[in-house]
């Protein structure tokens, strides 16, 4: 059959009921490579197990001295030969279509799992799982789906094989008929002893993972305080657990394959020491014996299938209930999802049942959380994602214009909400290429740039990519901008927001890594850029708060106060106390200004921090 192009269009909505569920999904989405797998499988094993009756035909032509006799049997050898051959090639060429497309499929559906729930994935469930499910279970899973086709095929032509044996000497038959079940049923108590190591193995692979993953990223961190042996030394203690756990479900498997090699041979020897005392009594021929004694020892073909399917079984029925329990997240809490309504949330206000938080349309709204925690999550969930754990109950819904986000397609919500996370991640490739991003044109690359005051990340790019000939646009940018400073890395990531240019933009701490002159011009581009457009900010930044329409201070999981950033810095202590960072702010000094301006307006006055400094006058 003609391969089919990966990826694949659509991967599906797998049955998530079950981990039996989502492997027989798996299969019946590949119909016709099974069938066309377990044709050529039955022609393959055919042949092989009809190959000792041609070769017996021949011996017994031999014996009765049949000439014409010995050339059929000689040209039925030869074309089964060839049969056996052909079906070889193609069954291998359908069972690898048959893995690869699995395995891409389930790889497609964790990809768009991960792109559905987007930051959320990681508060949902760690990130080693989620490698290890594309990575290692993927293959697992592929294997087991393939192997099925080729389990059908062994207990068709055992079946055949069976008959055969059974309708010449019926003992025999019978022996055929009914060993073979019981050999493969042998192998079952070993199966639950082996999944659960194998379970076992799998958990710490992915504690592993996530560690590893952990210590990388923060592995410029770990040098700079000298911690990075502490960390290799936990890497250590971890990859050995996986070690001693992968060696316990080694002992196990190593078991059972032993016992898939003893016990066959043992009934081959068997049925054998019958069919030469048959023989012996001149109730069977020559030819006749050889003949039953291929086809005897053909069967442990069959076990040997039988005994591979046992071990898929164990470790894909732990794979795929990882990759279920990924593929049932949802960018909700259980128990709040909404029927997709078919009404797109429109131009309106942004509001949060939950904290009482409304950002008005077309107005740039501040938001002030003690917690950053706190900050994140509430920033999730304007966007339309709840990162809760899977045992938090269920809250309302996040409301545009009156539309709850998670009533709505995910891709209408992500076209009317943007967040912009605290560490938004910078692909690889030309800026040109992270700054194309879909968008409603009103913004382009030069003004948001400008607005994010990206002048020294343009030259920072050209100066480390002479292969771009002076154009910043197409300066290579390294895995997740590692060569750029984090003030740059936070600079692009905004510029691309601004491009993007949704209806309601949500950013958390959109300006923590930039000095507070350059803090200050961003505060200023962003509201030019932003005129007109929902905009909220969670700051705690009096350069930012200094720059929006209204700020919002929420504390306890409610709103506290709001108002504009001189009024509640002049009138909350409990807004001054979180801005400030002081354990018991008093009242502010009467006036406009809420700091005393510095006497040169680079450098800030006594006892008063830069970015009190720059907020001091109206300009800043």
């Amino acid at each position: 059959m003609p391969l089919a192009h990966l990826p694949l269009d659509d991967p599906g909505r797998p049955d998530l009921s079950s981990p039996l569920g989502l492997l027989r999904w798996l299969s019946r989405a590949q119909r016709r490579g099974q069938v066309l797998a377990t044709c050529w499988g039955v022609l393959e094993m055919g042949c092989q197990a009809a190959l000792p009756l041609a070769l017996g035909l021949g011996i017994q032509a031999a014996v009765d001295e049949d000439t014409a006799g010995i050339w059929r049997a000689g040209g039925l050898a030869v074309l089964l030969a060839v049969l056996q051959a052909i079906g070889t090639v193609l069954l291998h060429r359908q069972a690898v279509w048959n893995w690869i497309t699995c395995a891409a499929q389930v790889r497609q559906l964790v990809a768009r799992q991960a792109s559905r729930l987007g930051a959320g994935l990681s508060r949902r469930i760690a990130t080693g799982e989620v490698v290890a499910v594309s990575s290692g279970d993927v293959e697992k899973i592929g294997w087991y789906v393939e192997l099925m086709a080729r389990v059908r095929a062994a207990v068709l032509v055992w079946l055949a094989v069976s008959l055969v044996v059974l309708v010449r000497e019926p003992l025999l038959g019978t022996a055929v008929l009914l060993g073979v079940p019981v050999l493969a049923a042998a192998v079952w108590p070993l199966l639950g002893p082996f999944e659960r190591r194998y379970s076992e193995q799998r958990a710490l692979g992915g504690k592993a993972t996530e560690l590893a993953a952990d210590t990388v990223a923060g592995l410029r961190v770990l040098r700079g305080i000298g911690g990075e042996e502490l960390f290799l030394e936990r890497y250590r203690t971890a990859s050995q657990k996986v070690r001693r756990a992968a060696v316990r479900a080694a002992r196990t498997w190593s078991l059972m394959q032993a016992q898939q090699v003893l016990l066959p041979g043992l009934f081959v020897v068997g049925v054998t020491w019958y069919g030469a005392h048959l023989a012996a009594t001149g109730a069977l021929g020559i030819g006749e014996l050889v003949a039953v004694y291929g086809a005897t020892a053909f069967l442990a073909a069959p076990l040997r299938i039988l005994g591979e399917a046992a071990h898929a079984w164990s470790v894909a029925r732990v794979s795929a209930g990882r990759a279920a329990r990924v593929l049932a997240l949802s960018r909700t809490a259980p128990g709040s999802d909404f029927p997709e309504s078919i009404v797109r949330p429109e131009r309106g206000d942004l509001h949060d049942p939950v904290t009482g938080l409304t950002a008005r349309a077309g107005r740039l709204t501040a938001v002030v959380c003690g917690d950053p925690d706190v900050a994140g999550a509430l920033a999730a969930r304007l966007g339309g994602h709840v990162p809760l754990g899977e045992d938090e109950r269920p809250q309302p819904s996040v409301r545009l214009g009156g539309v709850p986000l998670d009533g709505v397609p995910l891709a209408d919500a992500r076209a009317a909400v943007l967040v912009h996370d605290k560490e938004p991640v910078l692909l690889s490739g030309t800026l040109a290429e992270l700054l194309d991003v879909p968008g409603a044109g009103r913004v382009d690359t030069a003004e948001a740039l400008a607005a994010a005051r990206a002048e020294d990340v343009l030259d920072a790019l050209v100066d480390g990519s002479p292969e771009c000939g002076g154009d910043p646009m197409a300066a290579r940018i390294t895995e997740r901008g590692r060569s750029l400073s984090g003030g740059q890395r936070q600079r692009l990531a905004l510029a691309r927001s601004l491009v993007a240019d949704p209806p309601v933009l949500v950013m958390d701490e959109p300006t923590s890594a930039v000095d507070a002159h350059t803090e200050s011009r961003i505060a200023a581009g962003l509201r030019k850029v932003r005129d007109g457009r929902t905009t909220v900010v969670f700051a705690t930044s009096p350069l930012l708060l200094d720059q929006a329409d209204g700020v919002v201070l929420v504390q306890d999981g409610r709103v506290a106060a709001t108002g504009t950033h001189r009024a509640l810095i002049a009138d909350d202590a409990r807004y001054r106390a979180v801005v400030t960072r002081e354990e018991d702010a008093g009242p502010a000094p009467a006036g406009p200004a809420v700091a005393r301006p510095a006497p040169d307006a680079d450098t800030p006055a006594p006892n008063q921090t830069v970015k009190e400094a720059a907020c001091g006058s109206p300009e800043a």
